[in-house]
């Protein structure tokens, strides 16, 4: 039994991860096994830069492999249609306002593993998924971020 908190995610996300990993698993491993092998049969293994760095790069593929498992088996799949929409949690679409210079900005809370900035879905635990989680349509919430503070009101909640 893993002490491991949950992982959050939505099946499509989950099923993404588990993609990657059998990706990881099933080429990348074989393709570094195969630089290592290459890199032995060229010799003295002491000064062979070609080994060392497979063997870095084994090590790094390793604990992302770990990693993910770890993730994948502690995931727990979210049923949107099962929240409640009053309040910004994981999943909710949250339209908010900068008080400062009246922008409007939509942000969906996701997990670290779902987060794309780009897209506009944002890790709940980051400065503004964070300050977001558990506030209500109408409040106002004072976030630091790496810019320094900003003020946003929560026009709208929504799942989707």
């Amino acid at each position: 039994m893993s002490d491991q908190k949950p992982t959050y995610l939505t099946a499509e996300g989950l099923q993404k991860l588990k993609d990657e990993l059998h990706f990881l698993r099933t080429k990348e491993r074989p393709r570094i096994s195969g630089d290592i092998a290459e890199a032995r049969a060229q010799g003295d293994l002491s000064e062979n830069a070609e080994y060392d760095a497979a063997k870095e790069e084994q090590g790094l593929l390793e604990a992302r492999i770990a990693k993910m498992e770890n993730t994948v088996s502690n995931a727990r799949i979210l049923d949107e249609s099962q929240m409640d929409d009053s309040k910004a949690f994981i999943l909710s679409t949250v339209v908010v306002k900068n008080t400062a210079n009246g922008m409007e900005q939509t942000y969906k809370l996701v997990s670290e593993q779902e987060a794309d900035f780009a897209t506009g879905r944002i890790s709940i635990k980051s400065p503004i998924g964070s300050g977001l989680l558990g506030k209500e349509v109408g409040d106002q919430v004072a976030i630091s971020v790496p810019a320094g503070k900003v003020t946003l009101e929560i026009l709208d909640i929504s799942r989707g």
